[in-house]
């Protein structure tokens, strides 16, 4: 059983790097590092093409990263050949966006949702198929739809389906890139409420990527905010929306929508897109876009500075606020 007190996960100063043409390389992911515990949402926030689906799918090695350690239970997975590494993904599973684009439309849900029994060789065909119908009832569907094929089904009821077939073999970790952007707003809470409850059912540690800092607020532990590869700002729930550090994570989180006019904040606009990751800003990464930006922002990467009591403490990189 793993230890609540150690990291299930481990990511240290992660690289991915695609070339592109004439020499240049896109920095998607430029150098993170994160702890992720045992029984633990970390939820990675971000405008789109901030890096952070790459991210996810550079920890489980769907993309090779092109540097760093991601150690699982203190074991470098990267090093690991493809026998062990088929071996390893039985702990750590992926949901997609998509819930359509990601199943095969030519199998029917219980090859779907069994698909990954059999490839690690667990249990027997009876096994198998108990195992199926609990978890289409865990997930909230009937076990007789395990005949039906992806298309005969609703996005919020696909999505349910990779979820079940994520959970299947049981695993430590459940990496979740943008789980409900593709559903109505009513599916959305009912996927959401789901994953909460596979979490306490199955002591389930998440990595939640999301671009909607409205979901991340009622579902996460701690959260992430990416820009341009990097993590500019990183905290506990409650303490990133109580008192946001970083520009850029205020100006997201003044995008909530709310519905009470009294506790509305002024919107903070941002100028501009994200810069081109293949030529990213000298200084700091946020500075042509950052209403804060002093003259040091265009010179220097800001350094690491640490907030607050808790474990792990309040963390964020910008020269408004200097490491203590």
């Amino acid at each position: 059983m793993t230890d609540p007190k150690q990291p299930l996960l481990q990511v240290r100063n992660l690289v991915k790097h695609f070339p592109v043409a004439e020499g240049k390389v896109v920095r998607a992911v430029d150098g993170v590092t994160f702890n992720l515990y045992p029984g633990e949402t970390l939820s990675i926030v971000g405008e789109s093409g901030c890096g952070k689906s790459t991210l996810g799918r550079a920890v489980v090695r769907i993309h090779e990263p092109t540097a760093g350690e991601v150690l699982f239970e203190g074991q470098n997975i990267l090093h690991l050949d493809l026998k062990r590494m088929r071996a390893m993904r039985r702990r750590m599973q992926f949901i997609f966006q998509d819930p359509y684009a990601s199943l095969d439309s030519r199998r029917n849900v219980g090859r779907t949702i069994t698909e990954p029994l059999v490839i690690h060789r667990i249990g027997s065909k009876k096994d198998r198929q108990k195992k199926l119908n609990q978890l289409l009832e865990t997930v909230g569907l009937d076990p007789e739809a395990s005949g039906k094929f992806p298309h005969e089904f609703s996005g919020g009821q696909r999505q349910r389906i990779g979820i079940a077939r994520a959970v299947a073999l049981e695993p430590d970790l459940i990496i979740a890139d943008e789980p409900v952007s593709a559903l109505d707003v009513s599916i959305q809470s009912q996927i959401l409420n789901l994953l909460v409850h596979l979490r306490q059912e199955f002591n389930l540690s998440y990595i939640f990527i999301s671009h909607n800092l409205a979901v991340v607020k009622h579902i996460s532990d701690r959260v992430a905010v990416m820009y341009l590869g990097r993590f500019v700002e990183k905290a506990y729930a409650e303490d990133l929306f109580s008192l946001p550090l970083h520009p850029y994570t205020q100006a997201l989180i003044s995008a909530i929508p709310r519905i009470d006019s009294n506790a509305r904040s002024k919107r903070i606009i941002l100028a501009g897109d994200v810069p081109d990751p293949s030529d990213p800003p000298v200084g700091c990464p946020f500075h042509p876009r950052c209403p804060q930006a002093m003259p040091v922002c265009k010179k220097e990467v800001p350094p690491l500075a640490e907030r607050g009591d808790r474990s792990p403490r309040h963390q964020v990189w910008c020269h408004l606020h200097p490491p203590e």
